[in-house]
């Protein structure tokens, strides 16, 4: 994913969400009001994409969400306060030196009158991670991908598997806005660890086609991701079978059957 292009607009309930690539499989998401200049930034892990959106589209910056520490969320954020000096969200985590507005579960972060997002803590891929909910919206970061979720670099497979509990919630046509463009590679093992789900073969023909285009697989809806992402299908009988034969031993609860089933594609990557 190179240069400066964005993906389409996408307009939600008023609110007015759009993509912009950074790095090999980054997304810097802007969030704002139909019709509104001015909009916030999602995990800007590299400034000049979010200049070059701001100045070409005449955009005025507004606020700053972190979800975690990781340098590809957090690294344009210095150089985007020299600019424009606006609030920084993030959670509660001291690594992330820049962020002046601390947030926790159940926080209500409101920018301008239109949107208004609730902190969800999901500890798994850091010990400290923030997702961001409202308004049929969900910012994920790295804790869930389309059609998988983050590896776990400090948490532990107890924390993830909570925190996908408490996303799994939420209404079915929740849009999912994740931080990476991995959906391909994440099919390709829900297919290894599923083979019968013809719902993931599908999904997988249409993201190879929407990559094969240039363009993004994201956001997904919360309802696929319950059809189709191993990770939030740790209930399902068909994944516990193929959980427990790449084990080797019976699998007794959905947190067991997470807990193998991240170990399983991390044996992959």
């Amino acid at each position: 994913m190179t240069g400066y292009g964005s993906t389409a607009n996408i307009q939600h309930m008023g609110i007015r969400i759009q993509g912009v690539p950074a790095f090999d499989d980054n997304y810097i998401w802007f969030i704002g009001a139909a019709g509104s200049r001015r909009v916030a930034v999602v995990d800007p892990g590299d400034s000049d994409p979010v200049i070059k959106v701001l100045e070409r589209d005449g955009l005025e910056l507004s606020a700053i969400l972190v979800t975690h520490l990781h340098g590809d969320h957090t690294g344009g954020i210095r150089d985007l306060l020299h600019r424009y000096p606006v609030p920084v969200y993030g959670p509660w985590d001291e690594r992330i030196t820049m962020v002046d507005q601390r947030v926790s579960e159940g926080d209500i972060i409101r920018l301008g009158e239109e949107v208004a997002l609730r902190v969800l803590d999901t500890p798994g891929h850091t010990r400290v991670h923030a997702c961001y909910y409202g308004d049929g919206l969900l910012f994920s970061g790295d804790t869930l991908f389309a059609g998988g979720c983050g590896r776990l670099f400090e948490g532990t497979p107890q924390q993830m598997h909570a925190s996908l509990e408490k996303i799994a919630v939420l209404p079915d046509e929740t849009l999912v806005y994740c931080a990476h463009e991995y959906t391909l590679a994440n099919l390709a093992f829900a297919r290894t660890a599923e083979p019968d789900n013809t719902d993931i073969r599908d999904r997988e023909v249409e993201a190879r086609h929407l990559r094969d285009k240039g363009q993004p697989t994201v956001p997904s809806t919360l309802g696929l991701e319950r059809m189709t992402n191993p990770f939030l299908r740790y209930d399902d009988p068909e994944l516990k079978a193929s959980a427990e034969r790449f084990a080797g031993r019976p699998l007794t609860s959905g947190a067991e059957v997470f807990a193998v089933v991240r170990h399983w594609k991390d044996t992959l990557d």
